[in-house]
């Protein structure tokens, strides 16, 4: 069931793909984040996102 209305797709595109990983444990943490919230690395990257298909 695809999603309509454009403001909530937003939002769910954003909560889906801007998060960054811990590069050490794997581990998803907020856009703010500086350090990691399970092992507390500060080698963190952004989830790589492209637009396409499945």
């Amino acid at each position: 069931m695809p999603i309509t209305d454009v403001a909530k797709k937003q939002l769910a595109q954003r909560h889906r793909l801007f998060y960054k990983i811990c590069r050490n444990c794997g581990v998803r943490n907020a856009p703010g984040a500086y350090r990691c919230r399970k092992c507390r690395s500060g080698s963190l990257r952004w989830k790589k996102r492209e637009l396409g298909a499945k």
